[in-house]
């Protein structure tokens, strides 16, 4: 009897394991569900091209961290009712010392709130992408209700995204389950989150279209995506409103700065600047830096051929305009042939003509008389100034 008692225990367990490995391949997502949230984030994102964005309901700022690299993202702002939260994960969204050797060429500024989104605050104005990912199912009734006022109609973003979970996929996770966190006010099936984001853009003036991470199994495509997510895009102005919606934008901004300082809800915890070549200072280096080093190329280039050619007159003067001609990573150089001579008797002269051809120095200076203010009194140049000249085997001043 306990012999056939133990052989169907077995039997019952080796089905329960069964059965949760099923359950295990329903609900395993490659990659993770909230890096697929992300990484529609950042899709959207590399397909719009905004240049402000806020992503509500911040959290952890794993968001943040992934967008601060996306080129097109110049101000970059997280808001979270849990500041300990932030606190904990902010530092990861400073400046590295690889930013300050070789600065962006776009400027980028991110922000940390503590705060609420049932709240309106002028330090959440003017972003053209506005992120809740997994965020509304945390609020309570009240603060739902306000919700789309303070997102669509007081911070008005030209996109909006909002992801939730869907509530028809949670039988397929093993066990009974009620919400699928602890904090959850609520989880919308599909029918309840479409009807809820329908009305809303329909109030704000709003599209919004469905679509969601985290693909069902086969077979049950009918449960919908594990995660629901509705892109807002909000309408253009109608014809004739033109003239008058930047009048109407600046009466905004006035009185939200008043409001401002009258009730202040928000309040910042975190801000990053990071180094960019839109200053000047940074640019400067920069400038400093990649002339130098394309003045010592030139030289070890004319110093080799010297040394293959010697100091015959003959075979000298046919290197001189044909040898400049260089190909590396600052691109290629064509020297023209009416540029002054390289050699001076023991000294070298690279004319900043010559210089500024390369496509590297050209993109950072734009201009020619630009060159020559960024480096003036910073690299050794000719009496007449228009050649970066070598000088006790050096370049640099």
């Amino acid at each position: 009897l306990c012999n056939w008692m133990l052989q169907c225990y077995e039997v019952l367990q080796k089905i329960r394991n069964f059965q949760e490995e099923e359950f295990t391949q329903i609900i395993k997502f490659t990659p993770p569900l909230h890096k697929q949230r992300h990484q529609f984030v950042k899709d959207l994102v590399e397909k719009y091209k905004p240049k402000k964005v806020a992503d509500l309901g911040c959290a952890d700022c794993s968001l943040l961290r992934m967008l601060k690299f996306c080129s097109c993202i110049e101000v970059l702002a997280g808001l979270d009712i849990c500041a300990s939260v932030m606190k904990e994960k902010m530092h990861t969204l400073s400046p590295l010392p690889v930013d300050y050797l070789q600065p962006s060429e776009r400027s980028l500024t991110v922000t940390l709130h503590h705060g609420s989104v049932a709240h309106k605050d002028p330090c959440m104005l003017g972003f053209d992408l506005v992120t809740c990912i997994e965020l509304i199912e945390h609020l309570e009734e009240s603060e739902l209700e306000k919700f789309p006022e303070v997102v669509f109609g007081f911070m008005a973003p030209s996109i909006v995204v909002i992801s939730t979970p869907n509530a028809e996929f949670n039988p397929l996770f093993p066990g009974v389950i009620v919400y699928r966190h602890p904090d959850h006010k609520f989880e919308w099936n599909q029918a309840q989150f479409q009807s809820w984001a329908l009305e809303t853009a329909r109030c704000y003036d709003y599209s919004v279209e469905f679509t969601g991470v985290g693909h069902p199994p086969t077979g049950m495509e009918k449960v919908g995506f594990c995660t629901q997510i509705g892109v807002f895009i909000r309408k253009c102005p109608q014809p004739g409103h033109y003239t008058i919606f930047p009048l109407v934008i600046n009466f905004i901004y006035y009185v939200a700065h008043v409001y401002h300082y009258v009730f202040l809800y928000v309040v910042k915890v975190f801000k990053a600047v990071y180094p960019s070549l839109k200053d000047e200072k940074y640019l400067q280096n920069a400038v400093i830096s990649e002339v130098i080093f394309t003045a010592q190329i030139i030289k070890h280039r004319i110093m080799l051929k010297r040394e293959e050619y010697g100091d015959d007159p003959e075979r000298k003067s046919k290197f001189q305009p044909s040898v400049n001609r260089f190909s590396d990573y600052l691109g290629k150089l064509v020297v023209e042939k009416n540029m002054e001579s390289f050699v001076s008797g023991n000294e070298v002269h690279i004319p900043l003509a010559t210089i500024f051809s390369f496509p590297k120095v050209n993109r950072l200076c734009g201009t020619f008389e630009k060159l020559c203010k960024l480096i003036a009194g910073k690299v050794t140049l000719s009496n007449d100034g228009s050649a970066v000249m070598d000088l006790n085997n050096t370049f640099y001043r």
